[in-house]
């Protein structure tokens, strides 16, 4: 494959973008909408970044580090189908599905390789595209990612049963925004994992009264998620990372996908480098965008792009063992063999 990645086609859809734009594509009958910053041309479009919130966000989680991110890279954020601005039809909200959809926006861009930074289910985005298109990806940062172990916060795993989506109805009852706020702001007060990220929280709740995006959370919820927990995992297939620059980036205090999910997926995934952002909650880049954006700059910097060809991806599928130990794939807390999970399960439960 060439040096620079960039299609030879002309790049008619795309032009410069000096500040974040919201644009629209229609693909396969949805509309998806996207923002997008950065030089579409030069230096800066080489190493395009496609940023992936997590389930119930949009792209506008994004804009605290976006600009920053824009000065050196071509950016593109969308919102994913049934999310944010975005269509929310009834239909497929599996993770391979959000990853084709994603392959198939950037192919009405004209971009054929992207880095990909996913946070929480957009970390599990991430990682399924690459697996399953690895000659269009570059790097891989995964921020507070699902996808690595069963564990994940029990309101999720309550949102997730039967039923469940007639109990987020009572949300759009009067008066019940303002219970919501009255209990996100305790949390807040006692100083607890979630009230770290009291301001998302609150962001993410204030979107669920509307009836169509709260259907179509509780399709992608369920997608992922059950009454015991996680129900993807990438454990069974990161040997296939072998090669790929891979970032974790975690919250030491993130209680929607714990810390010890990070150390897990960094003994698991060849290779990859582990940031701990102390105190810290679900939504690092939130939490110190400045340490984010130089952070991911640095890692951009430092590392090659993968350039995955066919034949090599055959002979890793042939030749590569899937992480069987039950050690990192465990739902419970890790043994004392490992003892940077153990340390990171029990400050997880602190």
């Amino acid at each position: 494959m060439p040096a620079d990645h960039r299609s030879s086609r002309p790049r008619s859809r795309l032009r410069a973008v000096r500040e974040i734009e919201v644009r629209t594509h229609v693909v396969h009958g949805y509309r998806r909408v996207f923002r997008i910053a950065g030089d579409t041309a030069g230096e800066s479009a080489k190493s395009p970044l496609l940023l992936i919130h997590g389930i119930g966000d949009n792209s506008t989680t994004w804009l605290p580090v976006m600009s920053a991110l824009a000065r050196n890279h071509l950016v593109i954020a969308p919102d994913l189908l049934g999310h944010g601005q975005s269509d929310k039809p009834r239909a497929d909200y599996s993770v391979a599905a959000y990853a084709n959809g994603m392959r198939d926006l950037l192919g009405t861009l004209d971009i054929d390789r992207v880095n990909l930074v996913g946070h929480s289910l957009g970390g599990g985005v991430a990682m399924q595209f690459a697996y399953q298109f690895p000659e269009r990806t570059e790097r891989l940062v995964l921020v507070g990612s699902g996808g690595v172990g069963r564990q994940v916060n029990p309101v999720l795993r309550a949102a997730s049963v039967p039923g469940a989506d007639l109990a987020l109805s009572l949300l759009r009852l009067p008066g019940a925004r303002w219970q919501t706020r009255l209990v996100v702001k305790a949390l807040e007060l006692l100083d607890t994992g979630l009230g770290r990220d009291a301001p998302d929280l609150l962001r993410l709740v204030d979107a669920l009264p509307d009836a169509t995006a709260r259907s179509a959370f509780v399709r992608t919820l369920r997608a992922v998620v059950d009454w015991r927990g996680q129900v993807v995992t990438m454990l069974d297939r990161c040997y296939l990372a072998r090669g790929m620059p891979t970032l974790l980036v975690w919250g030491s205090r993130d209680r929607v996908l714990p810390v010890a999910h990070a150390y897990r997926a960094h003994a698991a995934m060849p290779g990859s480098r582990l940031e701990i952002f102390s105190g810290a909650g679900h939504f690092p880049f939130h939490a110190e965008p400045e340490r984010f954006v130089a952070l991911l700059e640095d890692f951009l910097a430092s590392t090659a792009p993968a350039n995955w060809s066919l034949e090599q991806w055959r002979e890793l599928l042939r030749s590569g063992r899937p992480v069987a130990d039950p050690r990192l794939m465990g739902a419970g807390q890790p043994p004392a063999a490992y003892p940077e999970l153990q340390a990171a399960s029990e400050r997880s439960a602190t």
